[in-house]
Order: structure tokens, then sequence, then C-alpha cells
């Protein structure tokens, strides 16, 4: 693989998120102002939609349609910007070394009314080859208190198995994850499998295992891709499957975006 499909995105003052094809891959803020990620396994042939969402929503329990935007008026200072960047692998990805595909750039002039969320997009033919993705076909669902309910079990008992070093059930709802990173990435979907089996076996060996509590009360679902995939997550908008920190405060975050097929599970991003 000679080159490499990233996303490049930074903001000042402000919060913002980046969605590809209606897949949210990055969220930032003071704490992370800047994200570089690749994004092979989120594109397909044809056209892509870029988005940029300057003040997104924070909250979980309410449906964005519902709820007001916010007046703002900027200061002059607040910007956020995104690209998609084809660099060489090995080289920089910025814009200096880097081919750009596509951007959006949000720098309001002092005084300036706008009002939030504030959603920038932009479509862009990618020079990509892949085979279809399959959460690009992935059956449609309503984002339901059942449907919650059905994830939320799926998750507690990935947990419980993997507290108990028992990675079966995790590997076998990743296989079509892991089967396409590997075709994304040029690797071998075996090496991939392995790779994973053991890294999860070394983090319950070293006790890194223990979750923070999965409860119904804090368990939710966001659906993307117009109801494809759906990211679980706690009320805070994290990762729902989380560790408790360690003795250095560090935690450590299994991101899960699953489809349902027929009543079952499967984890594909």
């Amino acid at each position: 693989m000679e080159r490499l499909l990233v996303i490049k995105a930074d903001v000042r003052e402000c919060e913002a998120e980046v969605l590809l094809n209606g897949v949210a891959l990055a969220r930032l803020d003071a704490a992370r102002p800047r994200a570089t990620l690749p994004v092979h396994e989120f594109t397909l042939a044809g056209a892509n939609r870029l988005e940029l969402v300057v003040w997104p929503r924070s909250s979980l329990t309410a449906d964005d349609a519902t709820l007001p935007k916010l007046p703002l008026v900027a200061n002059g200072r607040v910007a956020a910007q995104v690209r998609i960047l084809l660099p060489r692998v090995g080289n920089l990805a910025d814009e200096s070394g880097a081919r750009t595909l596509a951007q959006l750039d949000w720098a309001p002039p002092q005084g300036q009314a706008y009002e939030a969320p504030l959603a920038l997009s932009q479509e862009v033919n990618l020079p990509v080859s892949f085979p279809r993705w399959r959460w690009l076909d992935a059956p449609l669902h309503d984002n339901t208190e059942a449907l919650r309910t059905l994830v939320l079990g799926f998750v507690q008992a990935i947990a419980a198995d993997l507290a108990a070093g028992q990675t079966d059930r995790f590997i076998g709802a990743c296989r079509l994850r892991t089967e396409e990173l590997a075709v994304a990435y040029l690797r071998q979907p075996a090496d991939e499998t392995t790779r994973l089996r053991e890294h999860l076996l070394q983090l319950h060996a070293d006790g890194r295992l223990t979750w923070l509590p999965l409860e119904a009360d804090g368990f939710f679902l966001r659906s993307l891709a117009g109801g494809r995939l759906f990211e679980c997550l706690d009320a805070s908008g994290l990762a729902a499957l989380r560790t408790t920190p360690d003795d250095q405060g560090r935690e450590l975050a299994f991101p899960l975006r699953v489809s349902v097929v027929e009543g079952k599970v499967f984890i594909l991003r």
C-alpha cells in the first residue's frame, strides 16, 4: 500500500464532530483539538459525504429534531476544519505533503451570528476500489427500546466473557469487521484475528479488563449511517464498554458499532 486515505481535523475554541458517510469518526474539543485517522473502512465507491458539525448535541436522550438551535455570535477566534488527505505511507498527513481530496472550513468573522449545531457537508468521489463493505447493506432499524435491550444484553455478555479471559464470543462477533479491516489495509484476516486474541488475553493477564457498570439506565445507542449501524455509548457519549481506571488513571475503551441481522448482533465497525 503506497497511499493511505486519512481524515485530519482541527478545532479552535469550539467543539466539532466529523462524519463520513453518516458514521461519526471523531469528536474534537479543547482537550482534543486535533485528530488524524485512516478511513478506508468507511469509504465507498462513488460519492462519499464528508460532514463537519460544529457544537454538536451532547444529549443522547432527546431527538435532535425536537431541540431548538442555540443562537451564538462568533468571537473572531472560533474555527474548525477537516480534510480528507491522501499522503504516501510513511509521510506526514498534512496539506504540505499530501493531496487534499476534500475539505470543509469554518471560521466566522467576529460578530457574525450563527446557530448551533451548525452542519457543513461536501460530497466527493474518492479513489477507492474496495469491495462494498457489509455495513452499507445492513438492515435498517429504528432506535427502539427493544433494540437497546437486545444490544445491551449482547455487550454485557461480551464484557463478562472478556473479564473471564474468554475471547471466542467477541472475536466471533467481530469476524466480519476483522476481515474487512484486513482487506482495507492489505493485511491477512487470520493474522489480524490472532493479533486481536493475543491482545485481549494479554489485557486479561495484566488485570486490565475490569469494566465500568453496564446498566440499562446508562446505556444508549446512537443511530449511524441512517440506522444501519448503532454506536454503543454511555450517558456522557463515551464508549459504553470501558474499563475502570487503573492505578495510573488509565482506562481502555472498546468502541462498538453494531448491526442487527435477524435478531443477532454483529460488530461491523
